[in-house]
């Protein structure tokens, strides 16, 4: 049976519009449960790879609640956020209410970054908008990321060519997402996971299991890590590597536009 909230075409933005407002309130403890925690250590490396100077202007796109655009302000950037979901951007803005409050602790830094004072952290702002048609001038940001959106585009083409448009020259371009490992047997292991635990937590903690096993579906339509790394290369990125988590159930990619 195809999954209700998967649909190729022009119908793919309003599916994945209606996963995210279904889920927000509970995307980051099902995170939390599905990744046993680690996506959080996930987004940290990326921050690292990321190699934030203060001052650098970072867009974390389909940001959802925050978590990377956060840590990409704690190293020092100045960072918006773009999503389309007003839901999760509702979470994110909670979020962020609680960091600005001076006796907050501040998100922790991406690894290999250095912490920077509670007074000197500038939150995200946080906007709505599409990722395929951001609002912004060519050439704008230091550093432009995508965490576990990217596959959720109508257009995986168009999505990394977005980010490319708004690069700087010099900039990095990061993209965290599922994977499809190299490995057939942990291959086959990993897609039954995602096909068939998955969706029981959300079943369980969300009383929504379609919305968790559109992760299965969604990878099987994407070109993961390989598919990335070819496009990078395409655009004329350069510097390009691809970063294998989990045997490559996870990866990052990294790019830079050249100066």
């Amino acid at each position: 049976m195809a999954n209700p909230y998967y649909a190729p075409g022009d119908r793919r933005a309003e599916k994945v519009e209606d996963l995210f407002g279904g889920i927000a309130e509970r995307y980051d403890l099902l995170n939390d449960l599905q990744s046993f925690g680690l996506h959080r250590r996930w987004k940290r490396r990326l921050v690292g790879l990321a190699r934030v100077k203060p001052g650098d202007t970072a867009l974390d796109l389909c940001c959802g609640t925050g978590d990377v655009a956060f840590a990409l302000a704690r190293a020092g950037a100045e960072v918006t956020g773009l999503d389309f979901s007003g839901p999760m951007l509702e979470v994110a803005e909670a979020r962020k209410s609680k960091v600005q409050s001076p006796k907050s602790k501040v998100p922790e830094p991406g690894a290999g970054q250095q912490a920077i004072p509670h007074s000197a952290f500038r939150t995200p702002h946080f906007q709505q908008g599409d990722a395929l048609h951001s609002p912004f001038p060519d050439a704008s940001f230091d550093v432009v990321s995508i965490s576990y959106g990217l596959r959720n585009l109508a257009d995986f083409d168009g999505g990394l060519r977005e980010m490319w448009r708004v690069a700087k020259p010099g900039a990095r371009l990061l993209v965290l997402d599922f994977g499809k490992p190299d490995n057939a047997l942990w291959r086959a292991l990993y897609f039954a996971h995602l096909r068939w635990c998955v969706p029981l937590f959300g079943r369980i903690f969300c009383r929504n299991a379609p919305a968790y096993a559109y992760i299965h579906e969604s990878l099987m339509h994407y070109p993961a890590q390989r598919g990335v790394d070819a496009k990078l290369r395409d655009l004329g990125a350069v510097n390009t590597r691809v970063l294998n988590l989990v045997g490559g159930a996870m990866s990052i990619n990294v790019g830079e536009k050249p100066a």
